[in-house]
């Protein structure tokens, strides 16, 4: 059997689903019509998904890492997390904070845990699925839990994570944070409201209310996908209060390639040759911001 042919139309209807109103019959039913059939559907709708059998990029048990399951104190409560460091550390390390997508901590952002800290960094991929009892197995239950989140308690929790690494022995006191898709708008809203924050990274994150931005002093490094269209309609407002406020920011377009582009374990979306650059680029920021 022939692989089958994934249309942009077919990948805005995964977003629509995933990220605004269009349940999972709806999706389904749009899906067969894009296809040609149900069976086309029933073949394409897995490569549009994240599959967690994907291979890791590091291993769980890298022997360059040492890796915790840890819980520490949250806005509110316990907040859970996966803290990830180089096994032979010599000194205090720069952190960096991994916020998920809208599927909550999976394997997936647990993994780029590991290659942030790789990297020379104090990796945490926080839970922010906490105070609702942690991230479930199934995907689609998670990705129903975020709208049970309040956001004031999920920025309380952003900023005792930032506190926890400030003070956490094996860290030099400088924190980061980057995040992916509800992540990358989590970072957004963090700068807005974390002034101790040392350096944000969004991918395709939501953009903060314009009257906000004038609170960021954080760096900024934004990510954003050309066909994207969804998350890039509030670029531009926020490019101007970005000026108007003086913060510093670059932002890189990464034309023709769709949102979670930096997704490895989404076979249709992935895009190797911008998830590489916008790596390379992210990494380079920590390094010259968290020194």
């Amino acid at each position: 059997m022939s692989t089958p042919k994934i249309t942009q139309a077919m990948i805005e209807a995964y977003d629509e689903y995933t990220h605004l109103t269009l349940d999972r019959r709806g999706f389904m039913e749009k899906l067969t019509k894009l296809a040609g059939s149900s069976a086309a559907a029933a073949a394409i709708a897995p490569m549009l998904a994240a599959s967690s059998a994907r291979a890791a990029m590091v291993a769980e048990d890298d022997e360059r890492l040492a890796i915790e399951e840890i819980t520490y104190p949250g806005g509110a409560g316990e907040m859970r997390g996966y803290l990830v460091r180089p096994a032979e550390q010599e000194g205090p390390l720069p952190a960096v904070i991994v916020i998920h997508e809208n599927r909550g901590l999976n394997a997936h952002i647990q993994d780029v845990a590991r290659r942030v800290a790789l990297e020379g960094f104090v990796a945490l991929a926080p839970d922010f699925l906490s105070p609702l009892g942690g991230t479930p197995e199934d995907e689609d239950e998670a990705r129903s839990m975020f709208g049970q989140l309040d956001r004031q308690q999920t920025v309380a929790n952003g900023v005792a994570t930032i506190t926890y690494l400030e003070e956490h022995e094996e860290t030099n006191g400088n924190v980061g944070a980057v995040g992916f898709c509800w992540g990358g708008g989590v970072v957004n809203i963090l700068a807005v409201n974390a002034p101790s924050l040392d350096a944000a990274v969004a991918y395709y994150g939501a953009q903060p209310d314009p009257e906000d931005v004038e609170n960021i002093d954080t760096p900024l490094l934004l990510h954003y996908a050309g066909l994207d269209e969804r998350i890039n309609a509030g670029i531009e407002e926020y490019r101007e209060a970005l000026e108007a406020g003086g913060a510093e920011y670059t932002i890189h377009m990464y034309e023709g390639v769709n949102h979670a582009f930096n997704n490895d374990t989404s076979e249709a979306r992935y895009d190797k040759e911008a998830a590489d650059l916008a790596w390379r680029r992210t990494i380079d920021f920590f390094n010259e911001k968290l020194a």
